[in-house]
């Protein structure tokens, strides 16, 4: 497998669809209202930081996009060995990784940072939910 292979429309997609995601997620009516409590902010509190949104959204994009090119290509390392990827295994792949990589790797951060088990489980349950999507549209459509 390699980039050459790729399906870069798939990959586009996927990325987008991984905004569409965390917009639901960390919508005012879902999680952000609890998640932004978590953290200790105020609800008048601005989000983003020191930095600008639209360099704060550039940089999810850009994440969001490795993401999407890193799963991609492990997608067609199953295909290269035979297995058979469609939704289902493409997010199946999704949640593993989402799982075994996300979930794990910050949970000391969050727990070291002191932001708790509720900060955790917000964040990695949209980090989840996103890579499901998007392994679901890279395997159906490579």
């Amino acid at each position: 497998m390699d980039l050459a292979t790729v399906n870069w429309l798939a990959v586009v997609v996927s990325t987008i669809a991984a905004f569409a995601v965390g917009a639901i997620w960390f919508g005012p009516k879902t999680f952000y209202p609890i998640w932004w409590k978590a953290i200790g902010r105020a609800p008048e509190d601005k989000p983003g930081g020191s930095s600008s949104m639209a360099v704060t959204f550039g940089l999810i994009g850009v994440a969001a996009f490795v993401q999407a090119v890193v799963l991609a290509l492990i997608i067609g390392v199953l295909r290269d060995s035979g297995t058979e990827v469609g939704l289902v295994l493409g997010a199946v792949t999704g949640l593993i990784f989402g799982v075994g990589f996300s979930a794990t790797t910050s949970l000391g951060h969050r727990l070291m940072g002191g932001q708790g088990f509720v900060v955790w489980a917000i964040e990695v349950g949209g980090d989840i939910a996103a890579l499901v999507v998007m392994g679901g549209i890279l395997g159906a459509c490579q």
